[in-house]
């Protein structure tokens, strides 16, 4: 699947899940109840936009909660510009240190997407707008100007999980909010894990990739290796039924993540490079084994691995060999644990909790009635001011007619000698 195709993909996600919310009974409740008030709305930020207009009919400020943290799309929505030279797009495997090529791909695929929401994408939200919130008295704004009235984007990211990129006061980062003390593990897990001598690899593709889905003879070299090694394996496989399960590997339809990551006897994550899961290993210092597949993990496990707290291994290349090799680099190499509670260290250093700052800041918008003092003055421009091209068209057309006068001079001036000489 391309970008592209990728993209089209979460279009269409979203539009689905927009439409299926609205029409849902208890919204339609919510829709039509005149008397009801509200003080915020607090929204996804993930291709819903038509819930922007439950903000219209309130009259509330917005606050949304971005769970792929920062987009490239949020620059002219924020009214500020990503330079797309070292900025790179969530869906792609680059990171910020691009080659020409990349760079020409990241700007193509940025640019491809700000066209495509604007032009193609909004205009469905829009009719979502129309169909479901017609029965109110005055006209809704479009989708497009609805956006640039969020007073605050909460971003599920943080230094220095995310490269460094330009950004706005009302743009902020709150990475790591679902990350919250470990509770006591269930019985079963927590002697497995206690038991663990030669320490414990815990395995998990998240939630929107099976185990149980992965190909048979990839399955057979995962087997092999890892029943091969002296640490335990908890492994989160949905149907819990392996064939010839090896001894030390326990398999469970669901297991508490974040709490079996902050046990002293795991020693590697085995993971998608989903930003959730990343944010859970660097907070509780495990070194990690990426697998990504799709979207922003490849980009999560490639910087992870440039910072030395990470192996990025392709799924379709992974062998026994390879995945033997990566398995003992980082359970035997003490400098991937080094680097990942030096990273670590950083991520958890703060001047106050996720979940503090994200309700300081919530808490800000309603003090402040929207917090208009946030907001940058390049969001009312429009997009050809917005990147000065009615600027760049005036000092073009100034320069061709300079050039073209230039050039009708010397051209008058050509014949005049011509027939000057003609008549001597």
């Amino acid at each position: 699947m391309t970008t592209s195709d990728f993209i089209q993909l979460v279009h269409l996600i979203g539009l689905t899940t927009t439409d299926y919310a609205l029409k849902h009974p208890k919204v339609q409740e919510l829709l039509h109840d005149k008397k009801l008030e509200f003080d915020l709305l607090l929204a996804e930020q993930f291709y819903q936009e038509a819930f922007l207009a439950l903000a219209y009919k309130y009259k509330v400020p917005v606050v949304t909660m971005a769970t792929l943290g920062f987009g490239n799309y949020m620059s002219q929505m924020m009214g500020f510009i990503t330079p797309l030279s070292f900025v790179p797009h969530g869906y792609l495997t680059f990171d910020d240190q691009m080659t020409l090529y990349e760079r020409f791909v990241n700007t193509y695929i940025s640019l491809y997407e700000d066209f495509d929401r604007e032009m193609i994408y909004f205009p469905k939200q829009d009719a979502l707008v129309k169909k479901y919130f017609s029965h109110l008295e005055s006209p809704i704004p479009s989708v497009s100007k609805m956006e640039k009235n969020i007073s605050v984007i909460l971003l599920n990211s943080h230094i220095p999980l995310t490269t460094p990129r330009p950004s706005v006061p009302g743009m902020i980062q709150v990475g790591g909010l679902h990350v919250k003390e470990p509770k006591p593990l269930p019985k079963d897990i927590k002697q497995f894990l206690d038991g663990a001598e030669n320490g414990a690899i815990y395995f998990s593709l998240g939630t929107n990739l099976r185990s149980s889905d992965i190909p048979s003879e990839k399955l057979s070299v995962l087997l092999k290796v890892l029943g091969s090694v002296k640490q335990r394996i908890l492994w989160k496989w949905e149907d819990e039924k392996i064939p010839q399960l090896p001894k030390n590997i326990m398999v469970k339809k669901w297991m508490p993540q974040s709490d079996i990551l902050a046990h002293y006897n795991v020693k590697v994550f085995i993971t998608h490079g989903g930003l959730f899961g990343t944010q859970e290993g660097v907070y509780h210092a495990v070194p990690m084994l990426g697998i990504p597949v799709y979207c922003d993990q490849h980009l999560n496990m490639k910087k992870a691995t440039r910072d030395g707290y990470a192996i990025y291994l392709h799924f379709p290349n992974i062998t026994e060999g390879s995945f033997s090799w990566a398995l003992s680099e980082l359970l035997y190499n003490p400098t991937y644990m080094q680097n990942v509670q030096r990273i670590s260290t950083i991520f958890r250093d703060r001047p106050m909790p996720a979940l503090d700052t994200a309700m300081y800041w919530i808490e800000y918008v309603i003090r402040h009635k929207g917090a208009s003092q946030l907001r940058c003055a390049g969001r009312d421009l429009s997009w050809y001011s917005f990147y000065l091209l009615d600027l760049v068209s005036i000092v073009l057309g100034v320069a061709f007619t300079v050039i073209g006068v230039i050039y009708l001079l010397c051209l008058l001036r050509s014949k005049k000698i011509s027939k000057k000489e003609k008549y001597q």
